[in-house]
């Protein structure tokens, strides 16, 4: 019995030995697999990561063209305020020179 455990072990090691390259070479395959899968797996969470910070990128800059139409219409108000102060003496009304009217 012990003798044919030894035959055995002797016969599996000399056909690993035969066919070394065969076997490097498989294992280079499914390496090379492996890690088609991980790349591929990395490049779509990269895809994924880019089309999110696209995405923010837009509403950010939708957000900066409505920023700037605010801006452009409050200048537009107070050049229109400070040039009725400044041509034709004109100033805000203060609370005792008010009038309010309460229709019945």
């Amino acid at each position: 019995m012990a003798t044919k455990k030894v035959v055995l072990i002797h016969d599996i090691w000399h056909d690993i030995q035969r066919h070394l390259a065969i076997y490097g070479v498989l294992l280079l395959v499914l390496i090379s697999a492996f890690s088609v899968v991980y790349f591929t797996h990395l490049n779509r969470q990269t895809t994924s990561k880019i089309e999110v910070l696209l995405t923010e990128r837009d509403a950010l800059e939708i957000e900066w063209r409505n920023l700037l139409l605010e801006q452009n219409s409050l200048a537009e108000h107070s050049a229109i305020e400070s040039s009725a102060a400044k041509q034709l003496n004109m100033t805000r009304p203060d609370a005792s020179s008010e009038i309010i009217i309460i229709l019945p």
